[in-house]
């Protein structure tokens, strides 16, 4: 285990940032994503000079695991699991005006703001204690807010419950999460993250106003026609003239829960026929469009193209990859992986089934969601109760 905390890297990040960062006024539109990509990550990793600068508390994992039972898709330690433990991320949606004010207490949690702040150069502390929400709500400051304010829970964790993290093995995050869960295990640096979680938001945020869409979690019965709904759904849009219509499911939630994504037209069009279907509920989210699906794509080259001006590190630990629910393998998997996720489902349901499958009689390790709201601790109990017992919520 290393004894770098993230206190020291933050304070030497933000002095790199402020002789390095490139200068300049902001543009809007479609110039902004360009600008923040041609902007993006230019100042020079900081690289440790030995063991004890590495950033990371956290044991390493060697060696990659593979075969056909859920249990080999995920690292399991060889030891009591009730002595390991897992910690998961929220995505975009969990925002609320005045989180993060409780974790003020906590100087890491302020150097964590205080280098965002940095980074972005907006005040991110104050717009998420002090809102006003229908700016905290925006794609592009939510992104940053959620990542940030997840990160600085990890402090209250680490002073609290030490343990947690150095008996830590494996990390996921929902969504937008994702890139936190890639922080925290050490394979892409906070500052680094900031901006590419800035690029990406402001992307995705330009995807976004090319056509109306949004998102609706919807509650279905086990014989519910899910995919024969959203196929009609595309050919209802297609008859009224949308180009290119879209209707999928983004999120895989739990098995009587989803999320569909889609064109205005095709949710519409699901509202108006749920008994039809099978559907017994749907409620629409405050997002800004039909994140993880095709009308994404214009937001995956900025992203990718980022990406690759940042120097992956290989995970310190597992980290589950939301496109298919599996470990990552490397910083090269990271790279060809990573950019695939804002235009592929969220498979969280099959990502929980790899990190907590067990035997009959087998204990479960504890877990912690860090970061705003509750509702992945939720989504855990309707697919793992038993894992769910032993869950924790660290709140910002």
């Amino acid at each position: 285990m290393f004894s770098r905390t993230l206190v020291r890297k933050f304070h030497q990040s933000i002095l790199q940032y402020k002789t390095q960062a490139p200068k300049g006024p902001p543009s809007t539109g479609s110039e902004k994503v360009k600008d923040l990509l041609d902007n993006a990550a230019t100042f020079d990793d900081i690289r440790p000079q030995s063991e004890q600068d590495s950033w990371a508390t956290l044991p390493y994992v060697d060696g990659t695991f593979f075969g056909r039972s859920q249990e080999l898709k995920s690292s399991r330690p060889k030891i009591d699991p009730r002595e390991t433990s897992i910690i998961l991320f929220p995505g975009q949606g969990a925002q609320y005006v005045g989180m993060a004010s409780k974790l003020l207490k906590f100087p890491g949690a302020r150097d964590i703001f205080a280098l965002a702040n940095e980074v972005l150069k907006y005040d991110l502390l104050k717009l998420c204690v002090e809102g006003p929400k229908d700016k905290l709500d925006q794609t592009i400051y939510c992104q940053p807010a959620v990542m940030v304010s997840s990160l600085a829970a990890l402090e209250q964790l680490k002073e609290e419950r030490p343990n947690a993290i150095s008996n830590c093995f494996a990390t996921a995050g929902f969504s937008l999460g994702e890139i936190t869960a890639l922080v925290f295990a050490g394979a892409i640096p906070f500052d680094k993250a900031v901006k590419l979680v800035q690029i990406r938001a402001e992307a995705m945020q330009w995807a976004s106003q090319q056509s109306k869409s949004g998102m609706a979690t919807v509650l279905f019965s086990p014989d519910a026609r899910m995919g024969e709904a959203c196929k009609d759904a595309v050919n209802w849009c297609i008859q009224r003239g949308v180009e290119n219509p879209e209707c999928r499911i983004a999120n895989f939630l739990y098995p009587s829960c989803k999320v569909i994504a889609g064109n205005e037209d095709a949710l519409k069009y699901l509202e108006a026929n749920m008994k039809k279907y099978g559907l017994k509920r749907m409620k629409r989210l405050p997002v800004s469009g039909a994140f993880h699906t095709e009308l994404m794509a214009s937001a995956v080259e900025p992203f990718a193209q980022a990406l690759k001006k940042i120097t992956i590190e290989d995970p310190i630990i597992s980290v589950h990859s939301n496109v298919d629910g599996k470990r990552y393998r490397n910083a090269g998997h990271i790279l060809n992986q990573l950019p695939k996720q804002i235009v592929k489902p969220v498979k969280w349901e099959q990502t929980l089934h790899n990190l907590y499958e067990r035997k009959v009689g087998e204990f479960f390790p504890r877990t912690f969601e860090c970061g705003p709201g509750k509702g992945l601790k939720a989504i855990l109990k309707q697919v793992n109760a038993k894992a769910w017992d032993s869950s924790f919520n660290i709140e910002a």
